[in-house]
């Protein structure tokens, strides 16, 4: 019986390595051969940048003026300020009287009407003239003066949604390290899907789309009862092999500071992973055979070592896939400016999908009440 059982994991642990195997291959390889454009395009299109923020005083007076002073012929910036008890609205009141192209939609606080992030980027929508609408927060700084340019080169009379990418700022801590790890992986796979043709997601720190395709699709009225998904959901739900591009030009990056703590993260995480379950269903399979291969992997790798089970033969498993993901996401790394996580590859792989797994089975059972 005890040999039938080791056998059995054995199996399930090849089993694990070729589903992940196929993921490398064909899910991740497009990826690492695409190429940005590298010329900046003359672009003239109209361009509305909206911004929700609730007591961002301090991340106002810093990052806004880098939104401000893009090098772009005709845009404006439309700030809505959600219910802030800080000292926001005399910092965007100074700004406009230097920025005529700033809008400010302010929201007051109502005993019996509580507001989220949905709400306020609605309103900021609404009042935005502009028909292409880029995204981001008040916490985030582009890479370049060029991030609307090279955004906004990507909208066509087919493409309504461009994907950019989000990197955190690089800290020396581990934790710094993990997040940043995971939020290439993200970026890996839904970029990787975009370029396949199956579009699921995109992230608010840097996202843009048309007010036509908003509002025909009724805003985010199917998941307004949520408190988060007013990025990721509203891209699964609306964007197609036809109508979603990518941008990942390092000067269309806009750049943020992950959370320090493990309980700030875990708060940020736990709101993000409670959409997950609205997912379309092939998009949820697709993550969901993705995450539980990659920590069954790891599990059973470790019980085959213990309990010496063909422990050469194991460990040959795990250093070819080691070295296949070194090849595949060497390129797909440079790219995303975070070579240097390839160094900690195996640690950071490994916690990847412990974390992963753990935070989506917490996210199905705990429910997120507020945005911020």
């Amino acid at each position: 019986m005890e040999t039938y059982i080791k056998e059995a994991l054995f199996l399930l642990f090849q089993f694990c390595f070729i589903i992940q195997l196929y993921y490398l291959v064909n899910n991740y390889s497009r990826l690492a051969g695409y190429k940005p454009l590298e010329d900046l395009l003359p672009v003239t299109i109209p361009v509305s940048v909206i911004i929700s923020a609730r007591n961002e005083a301090k991340n106002l007076q810093h990052y806004l003026p880098f939104i401000l002073e893009q090098n772009y012929p005709d845009y404006e910036v439309v700030v809505i300020n959600d219910c802030s008890h800080d000292s926001s609205d005399t910092v965007l009141e100074v700004f406009q009287e230097k920025y005529p192209h700033l809008k400010v939609v302010t929201i007051t606080e109502h005993d019996r009407f509580k507001t989220g992030k949905k709400f306020a980027l609605t309103l900021g929508i609404k009042a935005a003239k502009n028909e292409h609408l880029l995204f981001t927060d008040a916490d985030c700084m582009p890479g370049s003066a060029n991030w609307i340019t090279r955004m906004a080169a990507n909208f066509s009379p087919s493409a309504q949604i461009v994907l950019g990418y989000a990197p955190y700022n690089k800290r020396k801590a581990f934790l710094n390290s993990l997040i940043r790890f995971e939020a290439v992986k993200a970026a890996i796979n839904y970029f990787s899907a975009a370029l396949n043709g199956n579009p699921y997601m995109g992230v608010g720190r840097n996202l843009a789309y048309t007010k036509s395709l908003f509002f025909s699709a009724k805003g985010f009225a199917s998941h307004m009862h949520l408190i988060a998904g007013d990025d990721d959901l509203f891209v699964n739900q609306h964007a197609t092999e036809d109508n979603t591009t990518i941008e990942l030009h390092p000067e269309a990056f806009t750049y943020t500071d992950a959370k320090s703590t493990l309980s700030s993260w875990y708060k940020q995480k736990r709101r993000h992973f409670g959409v997950g379950k609205y997912y379309k269903n092939e998009h949820r399979r697709m993550l969901s055979i993705d995450a539980i291969s990659g920590y069954l992997f790891y599990v059973l790798l470790i019980i085959c070592l213990i309990f010496s089970f063909e422990p050469m033969l194991v460990l040959g498993v795990f250093i070819f896939r080691l070295i296949l993901q070194i090849v595949i996401y060497s390129k797909t790394f440079k790219k995303l400016e975070s070579n240097d996580l390839l160094w900690y590859l195996p640690v950071l792989d490994f916690c990847y999908y412990i974390y992963i797994n753990t935070f989506g089975l917490l996210a199905t059972f705990i429910k997120t009440t507020q945005w911020k």
